[in-house]
């Protein structure tokens, strides 16, 4: 068994360590927040599907707002989806962009961490 090698470990490595760790939990949370958000746009597809089955335009749906459910004529309600779509796919773009940059960063500390460490650290998620 060979002996690991004796690395002197500075402030700026520890740093970067330490960015490395924010940046790798700050991706855990936005990619559950992205997945939460898609499953917030696939219940307003199922509702927009749902209501395209009516058939009937004097009908009027309840739509949540905030705490309290208003009821709106089909047309409105659809259009008030539509919207909401529209909102959560901008708001899915923004995150997977973080994501994204997120990712950038920690490409280039894994870069400079490993160069450093070699073996002596390890960079890799448990993705299961």
């Amino acid at each position: 068994m060979e002996a690991a090698e004796d690395v002197n470990v500075t402030f700026e490595d520890q740093q970067k360590i330490n960015k490395f760790a924010r940046n790798t939990s700050r991706i855990t949370e936005l990619k559950e927040e992205i997945d939460d958000k898609k499953k917030q746009l696939q219940n307003l597809q199922d509702a927009c599907d749902d209501i395209l089955v009516l058939d009937d335009d004097s009908l009027l749906i309840p739509y949540q707002i905030g705490d309290v459910f208003i009821s709106h004529p089909q047309v409105e309600t659809e259009d008030m989806l539509e919207e909401a779509k529209k909102n959560l796919q901008e708001e899915i773009g923004t995150l997977e962009a973080q994501v994204e940059s997120i990712q950038k960063v920690l490409s280039d500390l894994k870069v400079q961490l490993y160069a450093k460490f070699g073996n002596n650290i390890n960079l890799e998620a448990d993705d299961n």
